[in-house]
């Protein structure tokens, strides 16, 4: 489909540089993904790997340090040594010009004379971005072939800095060399939204204010910060998750018909719908922070404060629920409630698109609303849930699903992680699924106030139990925007 934009040039060289290769992300993410897809036979044949970091390393000791999280299968061995052998290690600073003029050396060695592609991962943090980006800009650049840049999340801390940073990227790039990643537009389920709204009749009719009663987006983690605590407070929940992947998610279900699936259509639909929503104001936001569980176990028992690396005093959100309304005549009153939190009681992200109440009830209130239930992780699934006769004798009624539970409807797919699909993506030249610089900046527009009021009046989060459904002024403010919360529904897995 023209969607997966102009593919890949197969007879083409392409260099794949990792621009902090000794770090986390490097290591967790960024290597395993170039390997699966290695192992899959979806990147261009030609592809050479390159490591850029300031520590002092071997192509030997990185693949040791990324080892754990290859996922070598029986009987792959042989294909991930090749993988390995394609792959090179430069040391360098990521200020100094002249070490950015060695790299472009070693990787002009290893080009042929009609040159070659470059794809260059910016897994950095972000005290280095414009030094690395300007040095690149003026040394690395592919002379014969393209050069695109993969950034990586945070854009930024409000709309100011990330203007700053957007503007620097402009100065240096166009935009459709720069991909702005957010690893949640790869999830199956998020890229499903397109087609299950726009290529079913069942559902267009009635995606409106008139049949939905609200529409909640769910973010749940069951685990705390885990030693990074110092890292995650420079940040908090509200940008490290809701202003980009459960924002992102919000333009997709809540975006018109695009006119094509041409990436930039998809995305002008998008920019529209997040210019509708005036910026999320206190009121309409319960803040929590989670603190140790004393009956629990392990780091359970530990709240986010005890962690060594966060300020005794720090005042960072680990759970927000917010209520965002969209002023347009589809949307307009509908709540769209955006939930977040780490520490919680399980792990989930899903999306609750929730009808009205049945108009003229004869069965004496005991039906419950439908729901519209599309869940990301773990175990991607659609279903509806709707009300039917129990059976046998009875005139009663109970809740139940019309289940698409990929796990049983696709036993054997393999479905892709998010970053490959996405990575695939920069060599084909898609930008479908990546953010845009208009789109970033609406983003950042709803929720900076929200933020500075925060910081500068020093608000106090809610305390709230390790492993607990959150604060209870969540579930509260749910209700008060239109939710019901049954806790009669129970769901029967497929019966394998």
């Amino acid at each position: 489909m023209e969607m997966e934009g102009s593919h890949f040039a197969g007879n083409v060289h392409h260099l794949f540089i990792v621009l902090g290769a000794s770090g986390d992300l490097a290591k967790k993410k960024t290597y395993p993904t170039l390997w699966w897809l290695f192992r899959d036979g979806l990147l261009p044949d030609d592809t050479l790997f390159f490591g850029y970091a300031r520590s002092p390393l071997t192509v030997p000791e990185l693949k040791h340090r990324c080892h754990s999280y290859m996922k070598v299968r029986d009987g792959e061995e042989n294909r991930y040594e090749e993988f390995w052998k394609l792959n090179y290690y430069i040391q360098g600073s990521y200020s100094v010009r002249k070490d950015f003029e060695l790299m472009n050396q070693e990787l002009n060695s290893h080009e042929p004379s009609a040159g070659a592609n470059r794809v260059f991962y910016l897994a950095l943090p972000p005290s280095v971005f414009e030094s690395v980006t300007t040095n690149l800009r003026n040394t690395c650049m592919s002379i014969k072939g393209w050069t695109r840049i993969i950034v990586e999340k945070p854009f930024g801390r409000d709309a100011s800095s990330s203007k700053q940073l957007s503007d620097h990227l402009a100065s240096l790039f166009k935009e459709d060399q720069i991909f702005r990643i957010d690893h949640y537009l790869g999830k199956e389920m998020v890229q499903n939204l397109m087609i299950l709204r726009f290529g079913n009749r069942i559902f267009s009719p009635t995606w409106n204010r008139q049949y939905i009663a609200s529409v909640q987006i769910t973010f749940k983690e069951p685990f705390g910060t885990e030693g990074r605590g110092g890292y995650f407070d420079q940040f908090g929940i509200i940008r490290d998750v809701m202003q980009n992947h459960l924002l992102q998610i919000l333009s997709l279900v809540a975006m018109e018909k695009p006119a094509s699936v041409h990436p930039d259509d998809i995305r002008n639909e998008k920019v529209k719908v997040l210019k509708c929503i005036k910026p999320v104001t206190l009121e309409n936001v319960v803040l929590g922070q989670y603190i140790g569980n004393p009956s629990g176990e392990g780091e359970a028992t530990e709240g986010y404060l005890d962690d060594p690396t966060v300020p005794k005093d720090s005042n960072t959100p680990t759970y927000c629920t917010a209520v965002l309304y969209i002023n347009n005549e589809r949307w307009d009153e509908v709540p769209f409630i955006l939930r977040c939190g780490k520490a919680l009681n399980e792990r989930k992200a899903e999306i609750r698109i929730q009808y009205n109440d049945v108009p003229g009830d004869i069965f004496e209130g005991k039906i419950k609303r439908n729901e519209l239930v599309i869940r990301v992780q773990p175990g991607e699934a659609v279903y509806i849930k709707m009300m039917t006769k129990t059976p046998g004798m009875t005139f009663d009624m109970e809740e139940t699903e019309l289940d698409l539970t990929y796990g049983s409807r696709y036993k054997n797919v393999k479905l892709p992680d998010a970053y490959e699909r996405l990575i695939l993506d920069v060599f084909c030249g898609s930008q479908m699924h990546f953010v845009r610089s208009d789109e970033l900046s609406e983003a950042w527009r709803i929720f900076t106030p929200l933020l500075h009021q925060i910081e500068v009046e020093q608000i106090l989060p809610l305390p709230y139990v390790y492993g607990s459904r959150g604060p209870p002024e969540g579930d509260e403010i749910s209700k008060r925007s239109n939710f019901k919360y049954y806790g009669s529904y129970k769901w029967i897995g497929p019966q394998h």
